[in-house]
């Protein structure tokens, strides 16, 4: 988490939230609400899915800042319930660059809690990492 000054007015806001295989980049900048995902609409990104949307605006819905920042995220790898949850993570710890009274209330909710599960490996004579051929006795 870092912060940077554009034009020494603006307070930008950068962090990085992952996923399963996502990483999502997100700036967090004074704004009007306005989601853009790798340079498209965040509605037109996530295919006017309401929960996904809902979902990644969820920590600055639980603070009341939903039209106070502009979020522009940058996010590759996974599907798109991957990057949901990266965004969703990149943006509760760029509001934790904020205040600190801010993070306590997202760690309340759970927001900045990295969710570590991934895929588990194919395994050699399974069909998949755990289902196994159906046993014959004879």
């Amino acid at each position: 988490m870092s912060t940077e000054n554009i034009n020494s007015t603006q307070n930008v806001f950068i962090a990085v939230g992952r996923r399963k295989e996502s990483v999502a980049k997100v700036r967090l900048i004074p704004g009007t609400g306005e989601v853009q995902i790798n340079k498209k609409p965040g509605d037109l990104y996530f295919q006017f899915n309401s929960e996904y949307i809902r979902n990644l605006k969820a920590p600055l819905t639980v603070l009341g800042l939903e039209a106070s920042f502009d979020l522009f995220i940058e996010a590759r790898g996974g599907g798109l319930r991957g990057q949901t949850d990266a965004v969703k993570l990149g943006v509760s710890r760029a509001l934790c660059g904020l205040s600190q009274e801010r993070r306590q209330v997202l760690k309340k909710e759970g927001y900045l809690t990295r969710d570590y599960r991934s895929k588990e490996r194919k395994k050699y004579g399974l069909r998949k990492a755990r289902k196994a051929p159906q046993f014959s006795k004879r």
